[in-house]
């Protein structure tokens, strides 16, 4: 991970004919991507994201949050839902194909070492950048991560009881991300549909049963990520301010150029000379929970 956040610059954007490698369908109208493309998977970082034309017919491209990234293989992942015109058609891609690709995108995170205790929270399609996050992570054993994921549809993986043992959390709340168990992180599951092993409830209520089992040594080094839709974000945020922990939250906003020319993505961001518009694009996609204008983002809802 980097220690300090590089200002956007054009010059580190890649445009690429990525082939498709895999393209699998999950319930949910939900899909996983794998593609071949070099330069982005070598710049790539958690919270980067890449901008794809879903097809020949559809000028306009589509953001995608990158959920994995392998440097040395050469292709990026992502995870999406076909929801509109765009993502129905990039459901019709099939592997071989090729489809034109700007990556990677934006501001990454930018964990604090202080606070090795990292509590990430991914909400729906937000899950994307807290995988890539914890995948980061997870080779350094200064840190230590737990993951929560909430979803009101079937997440997009075979969830399995957890052979990891997590204190604090409520009994019989033991579904997880299977690919995170295999690398030794823990993980677990919200939601309210039911769901066999699922915390019964929403994301930031069990992130407050966990808070809650912490002393207040260990809570000063806890640090939380986010990503998902606004009033989950918002409620992170609320939930961070209230136990006075540092969150950073990948905002998501519908995007026309996402590099920064139309300014068509702008959010209110709080900073020292007063109340500014930041594009989410390049000036985000993360930003600083506490500076983010939560009000401002809700009346956009």
């Amino acid at each position: 991970m980097t220690d300090a956040r590089e200002p956007p610059h054009r010059d580190t954007l890649h445009v690429e004919d990525a082939r498709v490698l895999a393209h699998d369908s999950y319930p949910g109208e939900q899909f996983v991507l794998r593609v071949a493309a070099p330069l982005t998977a070598a710049h790539a970082q958690p919270g980067s994201f890449a901008h794809i034309q879903c097809s020949h017919t559809l000028p306009m491209r589509r953001p995608l949050s990158i959920m994995r990234a392998d440097a040395q293989q050469g292709w990026v992942e992502f995870l999406y839902k076909d929801v509109g015109t765009g993502t129905h058609a990039l459901a019709q891609r099939q592997v071989g194909e090729t489809l034109s690709l700007i990556g990677p995108i934006g501001t990454p995170f930018l964990p604090d070492r202080s606070r090795p205790r990292t509590l990430l929270l991914g909400g729906g399609v937000g899950i994307p950048p807290m995988v890539f996050l914890v995948d980061a992570l997870r080779s350094d054993p200064h840190w230590q991560p737990l993951v929560l994921m909430g979803s009101e549809v079937p997440f997009p993986f075979k969830a399995r009881p957890s052979a990891i043992l997590v204190p604090g959390l409520p009994e019989g709340v033991i579904a997880a991300m299977p690919l995170l168990d295999d690398w030794g992180v823990p993980s677990r599951l919200t939601s309210q549909q039911g769901y066999p092993g699922c915390y019964e409830g929403y994301i930031t209520d069990l992130a407050r049963a966990w808070l809650d089992s912490l002393s207040d040594t260990q809570r000063t080094e806890v640090s939380v990520y986010a990503c998902g839709p606004h009033p989950m974000l918002a409620a992170t945020a609320a939930l961070a301010t209230e136990y006075g922990l540092p969150c950073q939250v990948s905002l998501e906003e519908y995007m026309a150029c996402a590099v920064g020319g139309c300014a068509g993505c702008t959010v209110r961001v709080n900073t020292t000379e007063g109340p500014a518009m930041k594009r989410v694009c390049v000036d985000g996609p993360v930003f600083d929970a506490s500076l983010v204008d939560w009000t401002e983002q809700a009346l956009e809802t």
